[in-house]
């Protein structure tokens, strides 16, 4: 299959991905009970037979078994033909989950990473949540030991706030900051995309569909399993649900005079954004990840853009994204250096 997914540069340090990736999370965690892997293995292939070349995991995935998992599907001639992102920082082997940017965690981590992928250089790796007990720069500063001894390409970060990204990017160059954006997740437009454009970062967009709000609307509850997170976020429990309803509805209709799915027209949105931005949805079905590249041939006129942003704004969608944000960008301050005494 000849690919069909355009290159972009990503960030300004000289990365280079497709412009749509794929989020792996849900082929092993979060949203139900993991997937069968030889099907996951088939998707993933695919997926770099479209186009596709950026794919984005994390070490607490499962925890463990989606760094596993992709480093089984793309193993023996397909490592070479892609970009393979993960992040370290959210500690959640043990009896209770904890955010570490120590530098010996994070050392641990990508040691740990790079086994689990059966790799010896991460392309992209992120930090994926802020240690606030930890002064950013310390963190960074073993991110760059990690660069200088290629076991790491590209450092990012994930759910960053603006002045972290500041402190971070003034260590070693940043390369792309991963956030939550879409058409119902719009909060970092304010102040977080302007800072990463500024300083010439990429900017990775996940849940670009809402975690599947915008795609299948409020009848996606219908599917939750009882190991599906998504239950617990507010967004979907069923006094919001009757209210966002309305807003998978009037997209629904925008989507059905442009001859595309909602989903796609959600993640047109999001291409739309700039060519600085890459979206990573999830899937873990084949038409899904088609129809998915499918949105890049839905051009969008500024009317339409338009149109769709007076319908869904920040102020429209009822119910936080996470059931506490204490873990995002809106609480990701560190200390300053002069506080740091290492253990």
């Amino acid at each position: 299959m000849a690919a069909v997914v355009p290159r972009m540069k990503l960030g300004s340090q000289g990365l280079e991905v497709s412009s749509q990736g794929l989020g792996c999370m849900g082929m092993s965690f979060s949203y139900g009970a993991p997937k069968p892997e030889e099907d996951m293995i088939n998707l993933i292939r695919h997926a770099v037979c479209s186009g596709i070349t950026l794919f984005d995991t994390s070490d607490m995935y499962g925890p463990h078994t989606n760094e596993v998992l992709l480093g089984k599907a793309l193993k023996e001639g397909w490592r070479e033909k892609v970009e393979l992102a993960t992040k370290f920082g959210i500690n959640n082997v043990g009896p209770k989950m904890e955010i570490r940017g120590d530098p010996a965690y994070v050392r641990a981590a990508c040691e740990g990473s790079l086994k689990r992928l059966g790799i010896d250089c991460i392309d992209l790796y992120y930090q994926h949540r802020i240690d606030t007990k930890v002064p950013i720069e310390i963190t960074m500063g073993e991110l760059k030991k990690l660069v200088e001894e290629g076991k790491i390409k590209y450092i990012g970060l994930s759910e960053a706030s603006a002045s972290t990204i500041r402190r971070a990017h003034a260590v070693h160059p940043l390369t792309a900051v991963q956030l939550e954006w879409s058409l119902w997740t719009r909060d970092v437009e304010a102040e977080i995309v302007p800072t990463c454009r500024e300083l010439g970062i990429g900017i990775v967009a996940y849940s670009p569909l809402g975690r599947g709000f915008l795609s299948y609307g409020p009848k996606i509850v219908e599917s939750f399993t009882k190991e599906d997170r998504r239950q617990s976020f507010p967004r979907f429990r069923p006094e919001n649900m009757e209210h966002n309803k309305h807003i998978f509805e009037q997209v629904s209709e925008i989507a059905a005079k442009k001859g595309c799915t909602p989903a796609q027209l959600a993640l047109a949105w999001v291409h739309h954004q700039g060519q600085d931005v890459c979206p990573i949805p999830g899937t873990t079905k084949i038409e899904n990840l088609n129809q998915n590249i499918g949105a890049l041939s839905v051009k969008l006129t500024s009317e339409e853009m338009a149109k769709l942003e007076s319908l869904v704004s920040e102020n429209t969608v009822k119910g936080d994204r996470y059931a506490s944000l204490s873990s995002t960008w809106k609480n990701s301050e560190t200390p300053p250096v002069s506080l740091w005494k290492a253990e």
